[in-house]
């Protein structure tokens, strides 16, 4: 119990009922269900349910009338500081003092009002769309780009919906054991749910998709896959999209949203593919030792493209997506009702007087 693990890396901080990545098998099932038979066929304030009641309906609801009320030029600035207000206007109750249902319907609320708020933050200083008009959306996608843009191309519909249900929750990574910590000490949903936004703002766990963008555009102009890659580790750079500290084959999620961009006529497919063949062979050769297969970040960025994100907006894309799995964790870990609290090895001086410190 005593061993030290940097980064916790195989050190079971909890059980949980939620979600099963299968590190061997190459899949990924949301209670149960493999996600190749969610992406496409529900559509994601549906898998929302699954994730948080293990029941499709009633699924996440319609967002209420929220307004993002300051603008920082960084979606995921706005929306952090945005949920935490939330809370605070909405008279949300401490965790540790509302019931399991109140808990629930909190995170609800949060969930889709969350989802409008990055839709309100990549429309800038732009005049606010009428509820009206994005009320006439019929799934959260249509209705986040309605919020967004005004209007909603039902191609960047369908990119956006898969990927918010591929990417919907993965475990225990930064951002959810994030939430479930500030969740443990009995603060609000909107505490939980903004401190998740703000792990999920650092390029190692949410930035990833925006520099596989470049990479793509690099090898398009190159025009030869294969040396790009050698050259592109022979200069000791990384090769973003591949590789993942979970899985010891092919990321489910990079799958399905290869699939998607191939039924979506991604124009990136031919390029990406022959990125993805380069570097694997490549990998593969210079590190036989470990499995460094395509990761979801890599597909991630070409659905993403084919709905017109700008990059610097994939990590709040990212964050819509993940509020139905951080729901899930916050649920389930106040049903579980323990203080999150690790130990800690001290390395420093021994004991020492005051006046040895000058």
């Amino acid at each position: 119990m005593d061993e030290f693990k940097p980064g916790l890396e195989g050190i079971v901080a909890f059980e949980t009922e939620i979600a099963e990545p299968d590190r061997e098998g190459s899949a990924l099932r949301y209670r149960g269900v493999d996600i190749a038979e969610l992406v496409g066929f529900r559509p994601y304030e549906q898998v929302w349910g699954l994730l948080v009641d293990d029941s499709f309906e009633p699924g996440m609801p319609r967002s209420e009338d929220v307004e993002l009320r300051a603008r920082t030029g960084s979606a995921m600035a706005d929306l952090a500081s945005a949920t935490a207000e939330l809370a605070g206007l909405w008279g949300l109750g401490q965790l540790i003092d509302i019931s399991n249902e109140q808990a629930r319907d909190d995170l609800a609320r949060l969930s889709a009002a969350m989802i409008s708020l990055v839709a309100q933050s990549a429309r800038g200083e732009a005049p606010r769309v009428p509820d009206a008009r994005v009320a006439e959306g019929e799934i959260a996608a249509e209705r986040f780009l309605l919020r967004w843009r005004g209007e909603a191309d039902p191609r960047h519909v369908q990119a956006i919906d898969r990927y918010w249900v591929s990417a919907a929750e993965h475990g225990a990574n930064a951002s959810t054991f994030t939430a479930r910590i500030v969740c443990s000490t009995g603060a609000d949903c909107g505490a939980s749910m903004s401190a998740a936004v703000g792990a999920l703002s650092g390029p190692l766990h949410g930035g990833a998709p925006t520099r596989v963008l470049k990479m793509l555009d690099e090898v398009a102009a190159h025009g030869d896959a294969e040396v790009y890659v050698k050259e592109l580790l022979d200069r000791g750079e990384r090769l973003m999209g591949f590789g993942h500290r979970v899985y010891r084959a092919e990321d489910p999620r990079a799958r399905v949203l290869r699939q998607t961009a191939g039924e979506l006529d991604s124009p990136r497919v031919e390029v990406a593919e022959a990125l993805e063949k380069a570097a694997l062979e490549e990998l593969a050769v210079r590190h036989p030792e470990r499995v460094l297969a395509t990761n979801v970040e890599f597909w991630s960025a070409v659905v993403l493209d084919i709905a017109e994100i700008p990059p610097p907006l994939f990590p709040a894309l990212f964050a819509a997506a993940r509020v139905a799995g951080w729901s899930a964790h916050i649920l389930e870990q106040k049903r579980d009702g323990r203080l999150i609290r690790p130990s800690a090895r001290y390395v420093g001086p021994a004991a020492r007087s005051l006046a040895s410190v000058d």
